[in-house]
């Protein structure tokens, strides 16, 4: 039997409770199945355009953004753990796309920065990067894109809140 999209099945009805069995309604379903679409389209676009791996791509996004950086603002920008980041700029260190150098207020902290090949790469990144979100983002119209980017804002900021952190 041929399995039909969620769109296409006729949904339970929901109990008094307030429960609903349809899982691949819910919001968070939805967002964390956009999230995996996403990240395996962007893999094979990072490494077919950019020879660099998504967490890679993600941290010389950040660093280009955002530089000169900490490995900690990294991680917080590029919304990795410090282990992630640290090992991704390392190897963009190795790549001859990052420089690292010691931090000015900090002698055991270290400051990321774009070298000259590195800004190349960001360059090509950030269209990726454009291109991705047109990708994906494209069946929306104009109004729609900004409905959800005001939409996507205001659920951050309410999550951010409830969870009393950092959007990290």
């Amino acid at each position: 039997m041929a399995h039909k999209p969620a769109s296409a099945r006729q949904l339970p009805d929901i109990p008094e409770s307030g429960f609903s069995p349809a899982l691949d309604r819910t919001l968070t379903y939805r967002l964390h199945l956009l999230h995996k679409l996403s990240d395996q389209a962007s893999q094979r676009s990072y490494v077919e355009e950019t020879g660099l791996t998504l967490s890679g791509g993600r941290c010389l996004a950040t660093v280009g953004a955002f530089e000169p950086l900490s490995v900690n603002d990294l991680a917080r920008l590029a919304n990795l753990n410090k282990g992630q980041a640290s090992r991704a700029a390392q190897s963009l260190v190795e790549q001859g796309v990052l420089l690292k150098r010691e931090c000015p207020d900090d002698g055991r902290g270290v400051v990321l920065t774009l070298t000259e090949h590195g800004r190349h790469i960001w360059q090509k990144t950030m269209s990726l990067i454009n291109r991705r979100n047109e990708e994906i983002f494209g069946c929306l119209s104009v109004s729609e894109q900004s409905q959800l980017s005001e939409m996507l804002d205001r659920l951050v900021a309410n999550s951010v809140n409830d969870l009393g952190g950092s959007a990290d």
